[in-house]
């Protein structure tokens, strides 16, 4: 095993936090009556398909390289899930669209990476487009996110664009590893490793708090209203007697 322990702990829990943090976004969708969150929800089951199979990727010391490059593939469809779903959400909005918005496009080069199984033009490729769609979920995301701040919590935002920052790092250790530490692939370095994946699970737990932090606002919203409904019920004046 090229993990160690710890960094497989890492690992395993950055997967769970992003399925909690799905599984909380279709049940705050279905408390709120809102389809189209819901749907966002089951958008990021795809990315957690996605991390099962760099886990098992993991799992045979980085020696099946099919592995990584599925991964890959299942999260380029599940970033175009994640804009769809957003899209989706934008069009529910009723005020207009911002008349000057610049949109944020780039592609993330991977240097050190392991050798692919689909060649590396096809594995550059995949990951490029992959991150500009990513990065379009997270622009539109943002604009629901200033146009109804009750919808979603700025913690939830704040976690998906932290994803950017945990692959600048990714980035960053992958050459640190294999350029100046003389790694063959970052895995082979545990340190650097375990302390980029950790970023993700930071990110993951930032989305899931924000969820269930939004579950709680709105169930005392609901408690609210119903409170003041029957304040009001009460002060309604008696039927005067004939």
């Amino acid at each position: 095993m090229l993990l160690s322990f710890p960094n497989w702990i890492i690992h395993i829990f950055s997967s769970l936090e992003w399925l909690a943090a799905s599984l909380l976004l279709v049940r705050y969708g279905r408390l709120i009556g809102r389809r189209s969150v819901t749907i966002l929800g089951l958008s990021m089951l795809p990315h957690w398909a996605g991390s099962l199979s760099v886990l098992a990727y993991h799992i045979t010391t980085d020696t099946v390289p099919f592995l990584l490059d599925l991964s890959e593939i299942i999260n380029l469809f599940g970033s175009i899930s994640l804009l769809l779903a957003t899209v989706s959400i934008l069009k529910e909005t009723k005020k207009a669209a911002p008349a000057g918005f610049m949109a944020l496009m780039g592609a993330i080069m991977i240097s050190g990476k392991p050798q692919s199984w689909l060649g590396e033009d096809v594995f550059d490729a995949i990951l490029q487009l992959s991150s500009v769609v990513y990065i379009s979920f997270l622009i539109v995301l943002l604009v629901i996110w200033r146009r109804n701040r009750d919808l979603f919590s700025g913690l939830t935002v704040g976690g998906f664009w932290f994803v950017l920052v945990f692959i600048s790092v990714t980035v960053f250790c992958m050459y640190l590893a294999t350029e100046v530490r003389g790694y063959p692939t970052l895995s082979h370095d545990d340190l650097l490793h375990g302390s980029a994946e950790s970023l993700l699970s930071i990110s993951n737990l930032m989305i899931a708090l924000g969820v269930q932090k939004s579950i709680r606002n709105f169930q005392k919203r609901a408690l609210r209203d119903g409170a003041d409904g029957r304040i009001a019920g009460g002060l309604k004046a008696p039927p005067q007697p004939f």
